[in-house]
């Protein structure tokens, strides 16, 4: 299990690794705001969800159980719970996009994370804490917006590398009929029915927050959840294209199995014609006469057998250089796993945190020095 904490108190000071009597000491303290993130849950994380902060038992069951539960936001007397699913990007090895949870306790001066696989969005957070703690400065809603903002900016690299997978799989689907094709298709396929199932329930969650229907969110701070919705929508479109894409791919797969069949027939057909006169003229020289042209010839044997011979030949180079005797080998960069490269996430998310500054600086002026309560 890993735990790390912080603890941004109302000076400004922020403290780190916070042990449990601490913690106790900053929840009833109903000042500042505290933010504890749990990796890899086990029991003994539990006790400490129980314990510490008193939540119930049927969330803190979701949390230590590693089954994959579906998005969700439960609202109990004084904080939030919410399940969000991003990609699993540390499942490398997979060829099939594989989805992680975040689940997330959001009180009035805490917020409490857990996830059972490391997620790269809520280390990116964890860095811009560390860095001059702007993600807390504004209170516990306003931490939830940049953890739900950064897992769900990070679903965009694993569709770009899905939506280059579908247009090289369709260029290959036209030129090759490789059996690896069809199965780079339905992987691709199943990618997007996961990533689906994860973003349809998680646009109604994103729409109730936005909408005002929990207090716990200010009113100042749901213009924010209001921009995660839509980029969670336009991350729907792209999936959806690339569904379509890789629905095309499979009609011009077929398509080009039944154009290699129609050509592979024209090709014997024409072998066939080049053979007709071959078989007439041994059909003619296999007749039982004595009298024929060239029948005691000493050589005429051998060359019409060397002609036959040479023929053949031809042929099976033919077929060879065609590649009906040996497959074309598939790309081996479209059998690789379809989450995206670290690099291209960090640099996707660097993006999105710039991104998060600019929507933030567009409205209220910050003040670091006043740290209200939520709902207040």
């Amino acid at each position: 299990m890993t735990v790390r904490s912080y603890y941004l108190d109302d000076s400004g000071t922020l403290e780190r690794d916070l042990q449990r009597d601490r913690m106790s000491e900053a929840l009833s303290s109903s000042k500042g705001l505290l933010w504890v993130d749990i990796c890899e849950t086990t029991p003994a994380d539990g006790a400490l969800l129980a314990e510490v902060f008193r939540f119930h038992k049927l969330a803190i069951e979701d949390c230590v159980e590693t089954l994959i539960h579906p998005p969700k936001i439960d609202e109990y007397d004084d904080h939030l719970f919410i399940v969000v699913h991003g990609i699993n990007h540390a499942a490398g090895s997979s060829d099939v996009v594989e989805t992680a949870e975040l689940a997330m306790f959001i009180g009035s001066n805490y917020v409490v994370t857990n996830h059972n696989y490391p997620l790269y969005s809520v280390e990116e957070v964890v860095l811009q804490v560390e860095k001059n703690a702007r993600p807390m400065r504004r209170g516990s809603d306003f931490l939830a917006y940049w953890l739900i903002d950064a897992l769900v900016d990070n679903i965009l690299p694993t569709l770009d590398r899905m939506s280059e997978v579908a247009e090289a799989v369709e260029d290959e689907a036209l030129t090759t009929s490789h059996p690896e094709a069809l199965q780079a298709i339905q992987r691709l396929k199943r990618s997007v029915r996961r990533v689906h199932r994860t973003i349809m329930p998680q646009r109604e969650l994103l729409s109730r927050i936005s909408r005002g229907e929990f207090q716990i969110i200010r009113q100042e701070h749901l213009v924010y959840f209001r921009d995660v919705y839509d980029h969670l929508v336009r991350t729907e479109d792209l999936n959806l294209n690339i569904r379509e894409s890789a629905d095309n791919a499979v009609t011009i797969y077929l398509s080009a199995i039944a154009n290699r069949q129609n050509e592979t027939m024209k090709v014997l057909s024409v072998i066939g014609a080049i053979f007709l006169p071959l078989t007439l003229l041994a059909g003619i020289y296999g007749m039982n006469f004595d009298y024929m042209p060239e029948l005691h010839w000493q050589y005429s044997y051998f060359v019409v057998v060397g002609f036959m011979f040479s023929i053949i030949v031809g042929a099976l180079i033919l077929f060879w250089r065609r590649g009906w005797f040996r497959p074309r080998p598939f790309p081996p960069h479209l059998t690789k796993a379809l989450s995206a490269e670290r690099e291209r996430l960090r640099v996707h998310l660097a993006q999105s945190v710039k991104r998060q500054k600019e929507v933030e600086s567009a409205h209220e002026p910050l003040d670091s020095t006043r740290y209200p309560r939520q709902g207040a």
